[in-house]
């Protein structure tokens, strides 16, 4: 073993329980850490511990892809989501058109338009892509 290698190994020892990640627990501490490193580096590039906490989500992104997969939905359960979210009712979003057409697209007896979606995704501020 060089040099090289003896003194990564030294610090690879302090290090490596951050990025251990194997189960719902260590995910937690991971986040909780995370979280620290946000509120001392925020978004300043030249922090000391900047790479640490871009290492750090990176990791964390690996664990969630493998272990929490997102769903799949449609356009209307995000409808309902964001209807929810906002604490809004069918009658809120004129736009779409009716109540009734509102509750139709809800109910799944209607599919969202291409104009709905976009009024949709500026209104919630999100890519269209989020109804499709």
């Amino acid at each position: 073993m060089n040099v090289l290698t003896q003194e990564i190994q030294t610090h690879w020892m302090v290090i490596r329980p951050l990025f251990a990640i194997h189960n719902e627990h260590d995910y937690d501490v991971a986040i909780e850490r995370l979280n620290e490193l946000l509120d001392e580096v925020g978004t300043n590039e030249r922090h000391p511990l900047y790479e640490l906490l871009d290492a750090l989500g990176a990791v964390i992104y690996a664990y969630e892809e493998r272990h929490e997969p997102i769903p799949e939905c449609t356009g209307r359960d995000m409808l309902q989501f964001f209807l929810d979210e906002h604490e809004l009712v069918a009658s809120a979003l004129p736009e779409l058109g009716s109540e009734e057409t509102v509750k139709e697209i809800i109910h799944g007896k209607r599919e969202l338009t291409v104009p709905q979606i976009r009024v949709l995704a500026e209104r919630f501020h999100v890519s269209p892509a989020v109804f499709i």
